[in-house]
């Protein structure tokens, strides 16, 4: 064997020796400081060094003097590294201390600021994580914000609506009871009236609830939208009579569309009344259904409401929402948009509202249907 393959063999095992005792060092202080690891990392290399060339020296006989100028030259080498490993454990650790700080700013409610200071490549991107992570935690705390508004305001609209209806119901019951009733027959058919809205208003509740809890059952069927706005318009036709309000339906392309029949004529249905409702009398409330450029279809109901303020926009299709007085219909709990909306997502699709000159345009866009 010659004299590389030996020195290159002693040196390994020296080396590897150190190794090994690094190793299980660096798993003792695997919970302390990043500083401590980087000196035992800083340590291990020139120990390493120092031992695979006193075990060459040994092998080789190296005079004392020799061996002294070697062990010399790695002790200042240990001295320079160690100082380094220090210094930059000391600098990674404070960036890491920056960091922790700012995140727990957006932990306990703020926002996420990332610290000025240049960090290394690997705290830089866990930042950027982190300002990601924030945002998304802001728009999530402003959803349940909105969400847990839109629930007081739907159990504060649902108790007056509910409690108006009930008032009714009991002072007739007790007319009839008393026999104090002019005209029974008119009670009685009062009583069904406020019965039949109760059933609705329970009976959209219920459709909600299924709607969150996303269990609402689809039956999917291929319908073709001329079939499916024409029953919605004459389903709408008795009330926009009764209202003075004109329904138009020019613009219904004949285009195939997989859906739940049932459940997309209530979506068609609740925008007609919602839409002939807030018409004035000899208003024009008009549905189109078209294939739009991507190959999507839209259906759109427009209305002579004279438009919804900017600000209750993307509010229009929230749980209990009803916006002004002035668009307030005589029943209802401001659930039939919401009920739409949910349908409509069930659907794959997406509904939208947006003012148009003397009023609003609400819109439902769905897939098309496969050829």
């Amino acid at each position: 064997m010659n004299d590389t393959v030996l020195i290159a063999l002693y040196a390994f095992l020296g080396a590897a020796g150190t190794g090994l005792a690094g190793a299980v060092v660096l798993r003792g202080v695997r919970h302390r400081s990043l500083t401590v690891s980087m000196a035992v990392v800083a340590a291990v290399g020139v120990v390493a060094m120092l031992a695979g060339t006193l075990a060459v020296a040994w092998a080789m006989f190296l005079s004392p003097h020799d061996l002294t100028v070697v062990t010399t030259v790695v002790a200042m080498a240990a001295v320079v590294s160690l100082a380094t490993a220090f210094l930059l454990g000391r600098w990674v650790v404070a960036r890491s201390r920056e960091l922790a700080v700012a995140a727990r700013s957006f932990g306990d409610g703020g926002s996420f600021a990332a610290p000025s200071v240049p960090a290394t490549a690997e705290l830089e991107s866990l930042s950027r994580e982190l300002a990601a992570t924030s945002a998304r935690l802001a728009e999530s705390r402003e959803r349940e914000r909105a969400l847990e508004t839109s629930r007081r305001e739907l159990v504060a609209w649902i108790s007056h609506d509910l409690r108006t209806p009930l008032a009714g119901l009991r002072a007739m019951s007790e007319a009839l009871e008393d026999g104090v009733a002019a005209d029974p027959a008119r009670y009685l058919r009062q009583i069904r009236t406020e019965v039949e809205r109760l059933n609705d208003m329970v009976g959209d509740l219920f459709e909600l609830s299924r709607i969150h809890a996303g269990t609402l059952p689809l039956s999917y069927a291929r319908i073709s939208l001329y079939d499916l706005v024409g029953d919605a318009l004459a389903g709408a036709d008795p009330l926009a009579r009764e209202l003075g309000v004109r329904l138009v339906g020019n613009r219904v392309e004949p285009v195939p569309v997989e859906v739940d029949g049932k459940e997309m004529s209530r979506v068609l249905g609740n925008l007609l009344v919602n839409a002939i409702r807030r018409t004035p009398a000899d208003g024009t409330v008009a549905v189109a259904a078209e294939r739009a450029a991507d190959g999507a279809v839209v259906l759109s109901v427009t209305d002579g409401c004279g438009g919804i303020p900017e600000e209750d926009l993307p509010r229009v299709f929230d749980t209990g929402w009803r916006g002004s007085h002035a668009r307030t219909p005589p029943a209802g709990a401001g659930l039939g948009l919401a009920i739409v909306r949910g349908i409509v997502e069930a659907h794959q699709g997406r509904a939208t509202v947006y003012n148009i000159p003397g009023g609003c345009r609400f819109e439902v866009v769905l897939p098309v249907a496969a050829s």
